[in-house]
């Protein structure tokens, strides 16, 4: 039996005045990491999940996050996970 395992990468800018919100609602959100952020506003964010709708899920959840201008889509890979 296979299962897939999707992993992306995110650049997020949020305005400046809301880097403690944005950072605390992205946190909220499962697979999520923050590896990054500057005092400008961006994010280095890792996504993970067991499919391709968790993920855009959860890159519409961070669009949607108030004081989000945009975010760009770095690297996204499939893991096929073997189970026997």
């Amino acid at each position: 039996m296979s299962q897939e395992y999707h992993i992306t990468s995110l650049v997020v800018h949020a305005a400046p005045k809301a880097i403690s919100q944005v950072e605390s609602q992205i946190n909220a959100l499962t697979g999520t990491d923050i590896h990054a952020v500057t005092e400008q506003g961006k994010f280095v964010i890792t996504l993970e999940g067991e499919t391709q709708t968790s993920i855009l899920d959860n890159v519409e959840a961070i669009n949607a996050i108030e004081g989000v201008l945009n975010s760009s889509l770095i690297y996204h890979q499939i893991d096929n996970v073997e189970f026997e």
